[in-house]
């Protein structure tokens, strides 16, 4: 079998820059000390990776004031905090049909718990979700929509200034974690409220690193309360960013890999990295169009979404599929529903769902190139 080729990036970056791992292997091995806690050099040592690593998130975000930046496990912890934060009994919420579980489980939660009301826009298969149909879905009661940014499933990209301006002055999340580290940020934040990334997809980073953009003059409750260094007289959580959302140790070492690989990001240039992913993105389309057997969704142009690409296969169940790629080619992808089963069933894939090819960086054209002819070879078969 020739060298594994990696096609999960959207689920978990790999490989990572060197930088990142010697970054975390230098905090563990450096700084292994709680930040923000003690006046000794080693503390200090660990505040200052952590506070670094809030600089630079905010740079890459164009953002000013890193304050706003609050540090957890994941976009999913993040997410949760947004939604159990924000949200009161009684409150109207417009979301998508393309959202990840990290943001319909709560919101399912919500609705059955705290009469939260919960409406779906449709996204079409192809295309991405129409703004209009935010506008038509407002209610006296709408007090937050919720949309990612792009879909982990078909890779659309979402028009986020568009549906903004459509909603009126209501608050926007935006789950950002198919695309921070791949999109520009500076122009979403320009009209989100809110917005969830995680460090493990296209960051770069470690996995339980993540957090939360929130806008100034705008409020989230912690989902947790406690320790945090600061107002360590009072037994109320401080009310102030980043604190008032960063209860507990923070992940040092995965926040200074996490920093690491923005830095990485920073110097390579979105560009270079956003243009290197639409080839990868463009081949493969291109690759597929000329096949028989395989059937594609999302959009028809690479440049509507990000480098994920869902397919069936003729004659092949997607388990078999993938088992198949990565038992006999060593091409490793993500069989199965995604964790988005409506975006499964918007698309009408449910309940078998899909096999997902998700490229990044670290991807060439020639691994693109030998996962065609893999899924072309196996197409053959089932004739």
């Amino acid at each position: 079998m020739s060298d594994p080729i990696y096609c999960d990036q959207a689920a978990t970056s790999f490989p990572k820059p060197a930088a990142v791992i010697e970054a975390v292997h230098e905090a563990l091995s450096g700084h292994s000390a709680s930040p923000g806690r003690s006046a000794h050099r080693y503390s200090l040592s660990a505040s200052r990776i952590v506070f670094e690593a809030r600089e630079v998130i905010a740079e890459l975000m164009g953002q000013e004031d890193s304050d706003r930046v609050s540090f957890g496990l994941n976009v999913t912890q993040a997410l949760n905090t947004a939604l159990l934060g924000f949200l009161r009994p009684g409150d109207h919420v417009l979301t998508t049909s393309m959202e990840h579980n990290s943001v319909m489980r709560p919101l399912t939660w919500l609705a059955e718990s705290r009469r939260i009301e919960v409406e779906a826009v449709p996204v079409p298969a192809r295309d991405p979700v129409d703004p209009r149909e935010f506008r038509s879905r407002l209610r006296k009661n709408t007090r937050l929509a919720v949309v990612n940014h792009a879909s982990n499933v078909t890779g659309v990209i979402a028009p986020i200034r568009e549906i903004k301006a459509a909603l009126d002055g209501v608050p926007l999340l935006v789950d950002a974690a198919q695309t921070a580290g791949v999109l520009s940020l500076a122009p979403v934040l320009d009209s989100a409220d809110i917005l969830a990334f995680t460090g493990h997809k296209s960051l770069l980073g470690p996995t339980g690193t993540g957090g939360l953009w929130v806008r100034p003059g705008l409020e989230v409750e912690p989902l947790v309360r406690g320790g945090t260094g600061s107002r360590s007289e009072r037994e109320e959580q401080p009310g102030f960013m980043p604190d008032a959302l960063e209860a507990g140790t923070p992940n040092t070492h995965g926040l200074a890999g996490l920093a690491a690989g923005v830095r990485w990001i920073l110097e390579t240039g979105l560009d270079r990295i956003r243009a290197h992913e639409l080839d990868l993105t463009r081949r493969f389309l291109d690759g597929l169009a000329g096949m028989d057997g395989p059937t594609w969704y999302g959009p028809e142009s690479a440049d509507f979404r990000v480098a994920v690409v869902s397919i069936n296969l003729a004659g092949w169940s997607p388990s078999d599929l993938a088992l198949a790629l990565d038992r006999e080619f060593g091409i490793m992808t993500r069989a199965g529903l995604h964790c988005a089963p409506r975006a499964h069933r918007g698309i009408g894939t449910f309940p078998t769902g899909t096999v997902r090819f998700s490229f990044g960086w670290f991807n060439t054209a020639g691994e693109v190139d030998r996962v065609l002819a893999a899924v072309d070879e196996l197409a053959r078969r089932s004739v």
